[in-house]
């Protein structure tokens, strides 16, 4: 992991993470862990941890930042350039195992993007 120190509230946040193969919500972060730090503190190292490619963030449905642990990435690339899935039912939320390449724009230079797709998932559907 790189520069991120192992604190006991680093670990439990990516406890988190590791326990749970989706998505979740910066709120529901927050509500968790809110007995072993406060709101500011999940926000410092949820942005250490995306700096040091451990995590993913996107922007889900009604603007509510979502995050997800990333797979192959690290603080110099990060690898999950792919679409989100949320359920307008029961508000799940997963990352989508479909790639796709960043276009190339003229006279711009695309470093990220964000796909996410709303539906009903196969549970609710």
């Amino acid at each position: 992991m790189g520069i991120t120190r192992q604190t006991k509230q680093v670990k439990a946040l990516i406890d988190i993470f590791d326990n749970k193969k989706t998505a979740i919500s910066v709120a529901d972060l927050v509500k968790l862990l809110e007995s072993k730090m406060n709101k500011t503190t999940v926000y410092r190292i949820l942005d250490k941890l995306m700096d040091d490619g451990v995590v993913h963030s996107f922007i889900g449905k009604g603007g509510l930042k979502w995050y997800a642990k990333c797979q192959d990435c690290s603080c110099e690339t990060h690898n999950d350039v792919h679409p989100h899935f949320q359920c307008k039912t029961c508000g799940e939320v997963e990352c989508l195992s479909v790639s796709f390449k960043l276009p190339s724009v003229n006279g711009y230079k695309v470093e990220s993007a964000s796909l996410l797709m709303v539906g009903e998932c196969n549970a609710c559907a």
